[in-house]
This record gives structure tokens, C-alpha cells and sequence, in this order.
């Protein structure tokens, strides 16, 4: 593959959460610390999918956290996917509800993408 035209990462995501980065009010992915999460690096493209819909972006930066909540003191919640009026407790609740404590304990992620055209 020449550099003109970098390796791209698919990472599957839920389908509202594609069509938010789609329209580009979801800019920061949250993640966990798995090794493979851990290579991401500014300027890498990931391409969201979810069923038949896809996404391709570009990484703009990779904040670490110790914890969803730190992640949460310092990202803008809007960025992250939270719904109009969607208070902070809700949007914790929601990725919890993706992520348990075990895997939150790997590090938290917050990864900046924007939409390639």
C-alpha cells in the first residue's frame, strides 16, 4: 500500500451512533484500552460500519482517561453522541451499559475523527 493511501481500520458501531458521525454531530468514538484500540493514531482512518451503512473517517486526535467519568470532565458530551437534553448521568449510564467495570478498568479513549468526503 503506498502512502498516498493509508491502511483502514473497520470498527463496527451502533447505528445511531454511525449516522451521528455521518452528520457530523458525533466526533469523538469512545473506546476502551484493548491493545488493538491502543495503536490508533492521529492521521489513521477508520471506517465505521453498521449493517449496510459505513462511515469513513480520519483520526484528528486520541485523548487516554482513567475512567468514563474523567473522560467525561474534559470531552464535550455532545461530541460523544449525547442526545439533546441527555443529562450526564444518562450518558454515562449509556456507555456502562456498553462497557462493564472489567473493561472500563483498561483505560478509557476518546477518539477525535473527522468525516473523509
Amino acid at each position: 500500500m503506498s502512502e498516498s493511501s493509508p491502511a483502514v481500520r473497520t470498527m463496527s458501531i451502533y447505528k445511531q451512533y454511525l449516522r451521528f458521525i455521518a452528520s457530523g454531530s458525533k466526533t469523538v468514538e469512545v473506546r476502551v484500552g484493548y491493545s488493538s484500540m491502543r495503536k490508533i493514531a492521529v492521521g489513521n482512518r477508520i471506517r465505521f460500519v453498521s449493517g449496510d451503512e459505513e462511515c469513513l473517517t480520519e483520526v484528528v486526535r486520541v485523548t487516554e482517561y482513567p475512567s468514563f467519568e474523567a473522560m467525561l470532565d474534559h470531552e464535550d458530551a455532545r461530541s460523544i453522541g449525547a442526545g439533546e437534553g441527555e443529562s450526564r448521568e444518562e450518558l454515562l449510564a449509556s456507555i456502562r451499559s456498553i462497557y462493564p467495570p472489567e473493561k472500563e478498568d483498561l483505560g478509557v479513549l476518546a477518539i477525535e475523527v473527522r468525516r473523509v468526503t
